[in-house]
This record gives C-alpha cells, structure tokens and sequence, in this order.
C-alpha cells in the first residue's frame, strides 16, 4: 500500500454517512443536505437553515436591502448559497416592476451607451485575458476587488460581469430573475451620483447637452423612481436619493407644463403631445388627479360661461314646459365636448382618460347646474311639471354619451360605453332620490282623485248623457258578436300601447303630458274611442263617463293635460267588425238582431267642444256622504267604466314610460328603478280593482238580490240580469286591457314566471279578485234569474193547463210558460258566453239546471194533472231536457233524463201498473225514491179511486182495512 495515495476530495455534508453524521464540530443537523451554488432549485421551504426555516430566510432576504444581503449571507455558506436563490431575486424583480412599466428601453438605451464607451476604452487599452476564479462556496461575495468604501452599497456584489467586461454582454446567459437585476443595478448606479447635485442641477447632471427626448426623459426618471422605492432598496441612503429624485421630477413636471402651455398656444399638437406624453409617465398614478389634464380642462373656457344659459327659458309665460332652450344649450355643450375632446384625444396618452375627466367635469359644472336650476323652478311650479322636467332633462343629457363614443373611437376603437354612460349617470344621481318618490307619490294621487271623482259621479246619480239605460242599446251585447268586439277593442289598444314616445316636450301643449309623439291629439282620441261605448251613430253627443282626460289640478295653468279638441263635424270609421266563423252567433232576438245589424259597422261620433274638466283638487272630489239613491236597476253596468280603466292605464304608463327613462341605471339606483317601476304597475292593479271594479259588482250583486219579477211587467228578460252580464263582459275587458298592457309594457323589466315578484303575486291577487266578484255576481243572478223563470211559469201557466176538459183538442206542445221560460234562460245562458271561462260558465249551467229542477218539481206538485194532461206534462219536461242538453253539461243532462222519465207516472192507465213503477227503485237510477215517486202520483186527477190499489201493491196492504189508527 502506498501510504503517499493521493486523497480523493470529499464535500462536506454532501451525503448522510457515518463519517458525516459523526462531525461533532458541525453546526448544522447532520440530515439537512446541502445544496450548491448550481443547483435549480434549492432547498425546500421546510428545511431549516440554523432555527428558521428555509422559507422565513426567503422572506427576509426578499425585504432585505440590497446592501445588507452581503452581511446576511456571510453568516453560513447555506445562507450564501441561499442568496443566490433564484427566488429571492424574482420577489426583488417583480417588485420593480421594470416590464409591469415598459421601461426595458431605457435599460437598453443605457447598455448601447455603455457599449459605445466600452468600445472607445478598449481601443485605447492593452489586451487581457479574462480568468476563472475558484469556487470556494462564497462565490462572487468572496472574489470582489471593491474599496472597502463601496463594499457598502454592494457595488461590486454581483462580481464577475463589470460593464468592462465582455461577459457582461454575452447574449447566452442565462436570462434569471438575478441576472436581470444585477445588469439593471449595474447599469442604473452611474445615474446615482447625479442625484447628489444641487437641487437645480440634477436635471442637467443626469441628462448632460444634448439632452434626449422628453420621453426618453421621462422613462429615465420613471426608471430611478422604480429602483429608488421601498419594493427595490438598492442603497443605503435610497431615501435620501428618493426625496431628491422627487425634488427632479417636480422640476421636470413644471417645465413640461410649460412647454404644454407654449404648444397649446402657438396650437402645436405635436409639442403638446409630446409634453403630455412625458408628464403621464412620470406620473405617480392613482391616489391624485393628474396635473396637466386638470390644468389644460381649467383654462377652457366653457366653464366659466354659465351666465349665458337661461334654465328658466325653458318655461313659457304659462308655466308649461317647452325644451327649445335646452336643445339649444345641449347642442353647444355637444359641439364643445367634440371640439375639446377630440383634442384630448390627440394630445393626451389613452390611459389618461383625459376625455372622460374632461366630460364628467362638464357633466357636473356646466349641464349639472344647468338642470339643477331647471328642476328647482319646475318644482315650484307642480309636481307633474318636476317629474316631466327630470325625465326631458336625463334624456337630453343623455345625447353626451353618443358624443364622448364618438369622439373616444377615433383612437380606441374598443372604448368601452359604459365609461361615457357612467358620466352622465353620476352627473344625475342627486336628483334619483326626490324623482323616484315624486314618482310613486304622484301615481298615487292621480289614481286616487280619479277614482274619488267616479265615486263622486255615483253618488250623485250622475250618469252619463251618452249612455242610455235601454238594454237594447247595450254595449257589448248589442253587437251581433261580443267576442268579435272585445278582440277588436284589444287589437286597437294594442296598437295604441305601441305608438312611439317621446319624453321630451318640443313645443308648447303638443307633447300630451311627455306619452304621447307629435300626433297626440289622434292618439288621446283613439285610446278614448277604444270604449264601446262611444260607438254607433244613434248620437251619442255627450261626454263619455269620466271622460279620458287629465284632472286640471295635475296643472298650475287649470287647463288639462290632456284636452281632446276633435275636429268638428269629422266622422270617420274607426272600426269595421265582420262575421267571426269561429264564434256561434248569439240567438237573440229579432228586434237585438237588427240592433246588432245597424252596428256591422262601428262609427265614431266625434263631440263639438273638448272634455270637461275633472274637479280641480283632491279635497273637492272627496265623497262626505254617499247617496242613498243607487243606480236604477237598469243602469248596472253603468258601475264599470272602460274610460276610467283606460284613464288609469295611461296615467300609469306616462309614468312608466318616464321611470323606464333611468332603467339602464347600475347599481343601488337601478335596483330602485326598476323597483319604481314595478310598484307603479301593482298601484295600477289595486286602483283598479279594489277602488274600480270590485264596488261596482258589490253595488251591482246588491241591486240584483233586491229584484222582483212580479214588479216589472216584461217577462222575456231580466233586466238587472243584461246589465250584469255586460258588466261582466266590461269587466273581462278590463283584465284582457291588464294582460295586454302587463304584456307589452312590464313584461321586459320582470321575470313573468317567477311566483315570488310582486307584480307576478298582484296580478294573480287582481285576476282572482275579479273572478270571485264575478262568481259572486252569478250567485245572484241565477237568484234572479231563477225567480224570473218561476214567475213566468207561475204567470202563463192556465189553471187547467194539466187538467184540460175531455172535449178539448189535444196538443202536444209545450206550454206557453214552458216555452218562455225556455226563451228566457236560453237568452241570459246565451249571453254570458265568451266574457269568462269555460269553468265559470259550467258552474253556472249547472246551478240553473239544479234550480230549474227544484222549480219544475215545485210546479209539478202544484198541479193536478188529468191522463190527457200528463201527455202537455211530457211535452214540457222533453222540452226542459232538450235546452239542457244544449248547455252541455253531462251531470244536469241525466238528471233531466230522469225527470223527463217521471213525466210518464200521469199516463200510465192501470194502477198496479203503476205501483210497480213507483216500487221499482232502480229506474230513475237512485235520483228520485218511491217515497218521492208516490208523492209525485197523488197530483193524478184519478188519485182517489186509485189510491187503494197503489197502497196495497206497493206496501201489501191498505191503510184503512189494515191500520188501527185508521
């Protein structure tokens, strides 16, 4: 063995071996391995580096100043090595932020200028030969040749590569976190010392004659502020050189503002552009306005002509509203905001949003004022004036926004439009509150006086003049097809719900309260001509009940809102109703025919003057003490006014039409709008129905249950009972007006399926109020009804009709009272069809058959029916069962079978015979039982020679021989 044999070097720490394991003179736990200055990716965050782990040293070294890692890293060669870890620098170089801010061009600019005078100084200098220097686990801390001066603000730190070095500019390093930083460090520390000159000098010091391109000079700047900051710490003293670089870059910033001011005068966008460009990166960013935009939008000098525009020229004399001055101002604030903004557009950087800045500033100075005045005045004036007045004003200021997209698009095509909306959203936003719960509050008060001002005219018998109480003239059941006429009156307030709105008032009285276009006074007189009512030629001259038109009080002037001055003498045909094949026509009779035939085609009568006008204040439509004097018995359906649900249903969506104005509103207001919105419809629901429709059936149910058929001469019809079902027929219109206008005009701002909204739970609430004063109303009219078809059988029926004398000719007819009874419940059952469902009309079918039954029962038991007779009482029983089964109605069609069948007991000659049909109890299949057959035979004219022969078949015995009481 050759005891000189050359040792083979040994790392320590490099594997967990005994030998290793048993260094008592280690400092470390003998598992921790050990990492090198080569490795990837160093140690795991869990392993421990003295009583920290690894981790925590990231953390630290991270917050570290460059300075002071040296000092930190000389404590253990694992510390060394863990400085140079890849992810201490990448924290360090993100938070400079050098790409975040694209400022890799000046650190290029720098590198070719150090090129050019490394070049210069190697031309002049002996060659070298560059050398490896040994790794001894220090690496570059350890082979520094730096003055002990330097060593301080680590200048030579990053060793090997100085900017005399030709490997400093070898393009295959590799491209570290570390590496990027040392070569921004070392580029960036010859700036320093310029910082150290005096105040006035710095500038000059740092760009020597000829200076660079402003831009250049302000990424430079931007640059040092960067590596300056608390992310970087790249020198001990980087405070001190902070506040005097910031003491630079104010000096800087004045003398662009004033070299922006130069080219702003002399019109030199190009220099402006420049100035601006250099000030925007230089920049600090959020947390202050930027100077110069705010200093170029300060001198314009819209903001300081506000003493030209009159707010209150845009109310006449008569305190109406007219926007002439407005369009007129808007228009100069547009031709402004292009002027001005396409400049900012051209001058200042995108990211500035100098235009939007610029446009927000007019918003709030200039237009804002402006409208605040407008509305201050309106506000005086009435509260429909302040509410029409908020919503032109929006829509006015809302011609900014298309303005600013315009302007903004020249050079950014994807200029988002919610920017130039926000402007004039916020400019609004003050006046949000007070409109929103003027809104509400107004709805309310106009449905309330209308409703008063009917209850009013109620009360006080007050019908109207056009309305005439004869049945024949009535309106929907005097056309040749009701159904036909509902869908007409439909389809025109469908087509009136789609004429086009303005919010706007152009001229004085023309824009009918901001709802109706220019054609206002066609459209207010279509809508009011939508009531049947109004048609016909038999010369309806009056005014409609409760007329459609605007309640003076809505006006400080006392002249309605909406005044239908008709031509004079201009009839024209507003509808022409043909034959519906889809609907049976009506079996009325001869003299309601022609009716119906002069009607075929529906005029309009227009009215020489304009509407009356509505009481002018809340208090005088106020009801003290109702009249005891209700409508007459023929004036029922009188109760219910389509011109008053038309009245209602315009009033709300003219506020509607103004709430949907501010629908796009984001955030809490639009919540609130959209809110508004929804409650202005409910309110609509309940005046109608709770204030409108339900008191009329109440006072028509109550009107009916007070009617005797034996008081009123005419028995082929009831006259309450037309009434009430033409008020049914006005009041199914009403909810199909409802469903049209739910349809067109709610319908886009809710969800309609969803259960839980409270439109979606009034409406139902509305409809179901309807049909429950509906079938309250039918309860009582098939009271009437069925004492009117009582009355008349009563009445018509002879007293020998069943018992006729044995030499009279038979006829096998039904009975006169059979056959006007008939006639009555065919006309009332006829009558109804098409103003309610199917499932309300079967209800009633039904109660009349049960009724009927009940009656003709009676009836029969009053009579005395001879054999003869018995055949007059089947004719009339088939007759009865031949109109049941043309209802339709399979539970009453059998139980007229089994009455029809009971018909047969009066002719039926042998009396064991008919015994046997009384005891058989399955022939009228459970309806009747022998006890009720047996009381229906004691009406046989025979009955007491009979008698005997019944009893003893039907109970074996007789009463007179068997009974002891007897």
């Amino acid at each position: 063995m050759d005891k000189f044999a050359t040792l083979e070097p040994v790392r320590l720490y490099n594997a967990p071996s005994p030998a290793a394991s048993s260094n008592r003179f280690s400092f470390h736990k003998p598992s921790a391995p050990t990492f090198t200055r080569h490795s990837r990716n160093g140690p795991a965050p869990f392993q421990v580096i003295g009583r920290l782990p690894v981790d925590v040293h990231i953390v630290i070294l991270t917050f570290l100043a460059v300075p002071d890692i040296p000092a930190y890293a000389r404590c253990s060669r694992a510390l060394g090595n863990l400085a140079r870890d890849e992810r201490v620098w990448e924290a360090r170089w993100k938070a400079f932020g050098l790409e975040r801010h694209k400022l890799g061009d000046v650190l290029d600019a720098l590198e070719e200028k150090v090129r050019v005078q490394n070049g210069v100084d190697r031309g002049q200098a002996p060659p070298t030969l560059a050398t490896e220097s040994l790794d001894d686990d220090f690496g570059d801390f350890a082979s520094v040749n730096a003055p002990v001066e330097e060593m301080g603000d680590f200048v030579g730190g990053f060793g090997l590569s100085t900017p005399r070095t030709p490997a400093f500019f070898d393009g295959s390093q590799s491209k570290t976190c570390r590496s990027l930083y040392i070569r921004a460090h070392t580029l960036l520390k010859p700036l320093i010392p310029a910082l150290s000159a005096p105040p006035h000098a710095v500038l000059s010091s740092l760009f020597p004659s000829p200076p660079p391109a402003l831009r250049n000079q302000a990424h430079t700047l931007r640059l040092l502020s960067r590596f300056l900051s608390p992310d970087v710490k790249p020198l001990r003293k980087w405070e001190t050189l902070g506040s005097a670089l910031r003491a630079a870059v104010d000096r800087f910033e004045d003398g662009l503002l004033t070299a922006f001011d130069v080219a702003d005068g002399k019109g030199d966008e190009q220099g402006m552009r420049e100035a601006a460009e250099a000030s925007w990166e230089v920049w600090d960013g959020p947390g202050a306005e930027w100077e110069l935009g705010k200093v170029w939008a300060e001198k314009l000098e819209v903001f300081y002509e506000q003493s030209k525009w009159k707010p209150l020229d845009n109310f006449t004399c008569d305190a109406e509203l007219d926007f002439t001055a407005m369009d007129e101002f808007i228009a100069e604030i547009l031709a402004t905001l292009e002027e001005h903004g396409s400049r900012a557009v051209r001058v200042f950087p995108p990211d500035a949003n100098v235009l939007v800045s610029f446009a927000e500033r007019l918003a709030s100075e200039v237009v804002g004022e402006y409208i605040t005045s407008l509305l201050t005045r309106a506000r005086e004036i009435s509260n429909e004036v302040f509410l029409k007045a908020t919503a032109a004003s929006f829509k006015e200021s809302w011609r900014m926004v298309d303005t600013i997209v315009q302007v903004a698009v020249a050079k950014d095509p994807d200029f988002p439009k919610t920017k130039a909306e926000d402007v004039v959203y916020h400019m609004f936003e003050p006046n949000m509150d007070e409109y929103l719960d003027e809104e509400v509050e107004f709805v309310k008060q106009s449905f309330e006086m209308t409703c008063r001002s009917w209850e009013k005219q109620l009360s006080e018998h007050k019908l109207p003049a056009s309305a005439s109480p004869n049945t024949e003239t009535a309106r929907f059941l005097g056309s040749h097809n009701p159904a036909q006429v509902k869908r007409t009156v439909l389809a025109s307030f469908t087509d009136v719900l789609l004429l086009p709105v303005t919010i706007v008032p152009r001229t004085v009285g023309k824009a009918v309260g901001a709802a109706i276009t220019t054609g206002s006074s066609a459209a207010v007189q279509g809508i009011a001509m939508l009531n049947p009512q109004r048609w016909g030629g038999t010369g309806a001259t009056g005014q409609g009940a409760f007329p459609f038109a605007r309640m003076s009080s809505w006006n400080a002037n006392g002249k309605d809102g909406y005044v239908r001055d008709f031509e004079k003498g201009g009839d024209g045909m507003l509808f022409d109703i043909g034959a519906d094949e889809d609907d049976e026509p009506a079996p009325v009779k001869e003299k309601r025919e022609s009716v119906a035939t002069t009607r075929s085609s529906l005029t309009v009568s227009t009215t020489d003057g304009s509407l009356s006008s509505a009481p002018t204040s809340l208090d005088s439509t106020r009801v003290s003490t109702p009249n005891p004097n209700p409508p007459a018995l023929d004036n029922l359906d009188l109760l219910l006014s389509l011109d008053i649900a038309l009245e209602l249903i315009h009033a709300d969506r003219e506020s509607m039409k103004r709430a949907e104005t501010f629908s796009g509103y984001p955030g809490t207001y639009g919540h609130r709008v959209r809110d508004t919105i929804e409650e202005i419809f409910v309110l609509l629901l309940q005046a109608l129905g709770e204030r409108h429709i339900k008191p009329g059936f109440e006072t028509a149910i109550q009107q009916m249950k007070t009617y005797q058929p034996a008081e009123h001469e005419e028995t082929k019809s009831v006259a309450p009972l037309l009434q009430f079902f033409e008020l049914v027929h006005i009041g199914d219109t009403m909810q199909s007006m409802i469903q049209v206008y739910f349809d067109k005009e709610l319908a886009p701002h809710i969800d309609r399926h969803d259960f839980l909204n409270t439109v979606v739970r009034e409406k139902k609430h509305f409809e179901d109020s309807l049909d429950d004063s509906v079938a309250g109303g039918l309860n009582a009219a098939t009271d009437a009804l069925m004492n009117q078809v009582e009355h008349i059988i009563t009445k018509l029926t002879k007293p020998r009709e069943y018992y006729p004398p044995e030499d009279s000719p038979l006829e096998l007819g039904p009975t006169e009272g059979c056959k006007e009874a008939i006639k009555c419940l065919q006309m009332h059952c006829q009558l109804l069809k098409g103003s309610t469902s199917k499932e309300v009309l079967e209800v009633f079918y039904q109660e009349v058959g049960i009724r009927l039954i009940a009656i003709l029962q009676k009836h029969i038991k009053r009579q005395i029916i001879s054999l003869s007779g018995g055949f007059q009482v089947i004719a009339d029983l088939n007759a009865y069962h031949a109109f049941i089964t043309s209802l339709r109605v399979a539970s009453i069609i059998s139980e007229f079978a089994y009455l029809k069948m009971l018909g047969h007991v009066y002719v039926v000659e042998d009396a064991k015979d008919l015994a046997q049909i009384v005891r058989d109890v399955t022939r009228y299949g459970g309806a009747y039982r022998p006890e009720d057959i047996y009381e229906f035979i004691q009406r046989r004219s025979d009955w007491k020679k009979i008698e005997k022969t019944v009893d003893k078949t039907m109970y074996n015995l007789s009463f007179k021989e068997d009974c002891v009481v007897c």
